[in-house]
């Protein structure tokens, strides 16, 4: 059978992302026999996967490597079994985009949390002071993944004028360039046409932290009361984790959501290009430093310190990029030996240096 004819058999997953090109990468396993589908939800070494024929229950003790970024998770697409008791996927086709952190073990490890996204909405909640240093982090995870990220400001019924919600949206919009900053009321439903838009397009992952307002976000989309609300607390904002697994929901009017559970912790991963992509400003005036090296903290004919003084660009932008360069570089160097030896380099060699400027103004004091 032509990958074109698995695509009409299985054009009832067309609601979940199925398409041409899948219907491709599939065919060398239509020939054996498999069935393809949809990982909507994962838990302790079984998934369930939305196939041609409904949900089926599914053990991964064939896809489980050491590597815990090539296990199987929610968004994947799987070769399964047609039957069986258990019954087993056998692979996952390769991953247009993975939105990937680390984890808080000590091994440096990274945890994959959704698959093949187009959109990585990261929801912020008004209801408290909006974390720009967070939004940033959130977003240099989102670009590394693939996936065009958009901010959600959550809440926007709480601001208590219009006035004030400009001010926020355009303080969230200078920490994010090139990004869509939406202002949304899921109680009202102010707002969620444009990011019913937006996610029509393909498959969103909603993202941040517990008590931003994602269930009810999710609800909203949905159109009907699919997943557990509760209230947050009044003195910081936060909430528990309503949602604790990953979910994959087909969206009535189109598109695909993967709604995750609140994360307390968003450690970068392997994120070099995405920090580039959230902090482009800097990124583009380091090309006008005198040294290709510039490390912005002195130098003569630095852009970046130029456009401070200038008041161009803010210290708390240069601040957030310089930590978030510098987690990134630790994340890499314990998983790069050649990475970690160029960067104890560096630090011998700024070490020499503040010996011998040291070294030289005893000299003038003697």
């Amino acid at each position: 059978m032509s990958s074109t004819s698995v695509f009409s058999a299985f054009s009832a997953l067309a609601p979940y992302g199925w398409d041409e090109a899948w219907a491709d990468a599939f065919a060398p396993h239509e020939l054996e026999g498999l069935l393809p589908g949809r990982v909507v939800r994962v838990d302790r070494g079984q998934c369930d996967v939305i196939t041609a024929d409904g949900i089926v229950r599914a053990d991964t003790a064939f896809v489980t490597p050491h590597d815990p970024l090539r296990v199987v998770c929610t968004g994947d697409w799987v070769a399964v079994e047609p039957g069986g008791n258990p019954r087993y996927v056998r692979t996952y086709l390769p991953r247009r985009t993975a939105f990937v952190r680390s984890t808080s073990s000590k091994r440096s490890e990274g945890q994959i949390l959704a698959a093949n996204v187009d959109h990585a909405i990261v929801a912020v909640s008004l209801a408290v002071e909006v974390d720009l240093g967070r939004i940033e982090r959130f977003l240099a995870l989102a670009w590394e993944s693939g996936a065009q990220p958009v901010v959600v400001l959550t809440k926007a019924d709480l601001v208590p004028d219009a006035a004030t919600l400009g001010h926020l949206v355009e303080d969230v919009e200078t920490a994010a360039p090139g990004v869509p900053v939406l202002a949304v009321s899921a109680m009202g439903g102010d707002g969620l046409d444009v990011l019913v838009a937006v996610v029509g397009g393909g498959t969103s992952v909603l993202l941040g932290q517990s008590g931003a307002g994602k269930s009810t976000l999710a609800n909203a989309l949905l159109g009907e009361d699919v997943m557990d609300v509760r209230a947050t607390r009044d003195a910081d904002g936060k909430g528990r984790h309503t949602t604790t697994t990953r979910n994959l929901l087909a969206l009535p009017t189109g598109g695909v959501l993967i709604d995750t559970p609140g994360l307390r912790g968003v450690g970068l991963w392997d994120a070099e290009t995405g920090v580039g992509q959230v902090f482009s400003e800097i990124e583009e005036l380091a090309t006008r430093c005198r040294f290709h090296d510039c490390a912005h903290e002195g130098e003569p004919g630095c852009a970046v310190l130029a456009a401070i003084a200038s008041g161009e660009l803010g210290e708390r932008r240069l601040d957030s990029y310089r930590k978030l360069i510098r987690e990134n570089q630790r994340i890499v160097a314990k998983t790069d030996a050649r990475l970690r030896s160029e960067i104890r380099k560096e630090w011998k060699r700024k070490g020499a240096q503040g010996k011998a400027a040291m070294e030289a103004k005893r000299g003038r004091w003697m």
